[in-house]
């Protein structure tokens, strides 16, 4: 096998208390966020930290201070590198907080591969996520553009994702089912309506994840549903909303399963959100149970369909070759592989 360099992309989480207001700066400072001038988004940044920072380190403290994201993506690459053998090393590159870009390819430039693949650890395309960490790359590259790269863009029916996804659910419905016929909610982090109507094909993707999971379950008038959680700002969001999927199990008095479909790692969004205001919001709803499945982290199916793409990725290929939902033209996948 070729030197080959693995590059993870994640959003990346403040590692303490004093990291919380830069990350959240550097979060809306970017322009797949805030799409403002410049020094308007500068601003903007500045004002929305200093005033979301309070609120944002009582939600970390509940996890130690900071957030477990980097540890567990070490895991992640770790485990991808034991698998793949041989020369190849996997970095972690991270959006918002450290390791940040510019940091790993100064780690990749010593390694001196032969070959690159980058792959976001977002099995769902989105402007936002995956796309502003691929311009990152590219902006930090430098020298390393000469170097055979492929880009991995999305994998919304990868089927080591949806096998991974669906024994999570089925040992949540198990336990669920001491309840009632239970309920299965996909929850995903929303997006501004108006980035779907812009082209943004998370939504379709998640949906595409979904139906996938369930068609993997093979389980008899199943219910189910895909909500989104995690609204923030004014801006009208995607739905249906997870907090309103709750309300209508707690009227219906069905038990619920809750399983993250868009996170692989857990974090605040999963910790904290899902498994203490969203519990005890469906306590109060009424909800007969309520079990939250946990993210993928390194489930060995998971991984295996990792290491998949990685094995099959070639430089000079569309991107959309690695997943069957992304054909060429689909505008699915917005990239192509570059040589």
């Amino acid at each position: 096998m070729s030197r080959l360099a693995v590059v993870l992309f994640n959003l990346g989480g403040p590692d303490g208390p004093q990291a919380v207001r830069p990350f959240l700066f550097n979060l809306f400072n970017d322009k797949a966020i805030i799409g403002a001038p410049k020094p308007i988004r500068w601003l903007l940044a500045q004002w929305i930290s200093r005033k979301r920072a309070p609120l944002a380190q009582e939600i970390y403290a509940k996890l130690g201070g900071g957030s477990p994201l980097l540890g567990l993506t070490r895991a992640q690459a770790q485990a991808i590198e034991t698998r793949l053998g041989g020369e190849a090393r996997v970095f972690i590159a991270m959006r918002y907080w450290h390791p940040m870009t510019e940091e790993t390819v100064a780690e990749i430039r010593r390694f001196a591969p032969e070959r690159i693949v980058l792959l976001p650890l977002y099995p769902h395309y989105s402007s936002t996520t995956t796309g502003s960490s691929l311009q990152a790359w590219r902006r930090a590259a430098g020298d390393l553009v000469a170097i055979p790269t492929s880009e991995i863009c999305c994998y919304p029916t990868l089927p080591g994702l949806i096998e991974a996804l669906a024994q999570g659910a089925r040992q949540g419905l198990d336990q669920a089912a001491k309840a009632g016929r239970p309920r299965l909610l996909f929850s995903a982090h929303g997006l501004p309506k108006r980035m779907i109507a812009r082209g943004d094909p998370y939504q379709a993707q998640i949906e595409m994840t979904a139906r996938a999971v369930v068609a993997k379950l093979a389980i008899a008038d199943l219910d189910w549903t895909v909500c989104y959680q995690s609204r923030v700002g004014p801006l009208e969001w995607i739905g249906p909303a997870t907090l309103d999927e709750i309300d209508r199990a707690g009227q219906d008095r069905v038990p619920l399963v809750v399983l993250p479909v868009a996170f692989v790692s857990e974090h605040s969004e999963t910790l904290v959100e899902l498994d203490i205001e969203y519990r005890d919001h469906a306590r109060k709803a009424g909800v007969p149970a309520y079990v939250r499945v946990p993210a993928l982290g390194t489930a060995p199916a998971f991984i295996d369909g990792l290491v998949s793409m990685i094995q099959a990725a070639r430089p000079g290929l569309d991107s959309a070759s690695h997943s069957r939902d992304c054909p060429k033209g689909s505008g699915l996948c917005p990239r192509k592989d570059r040589a």
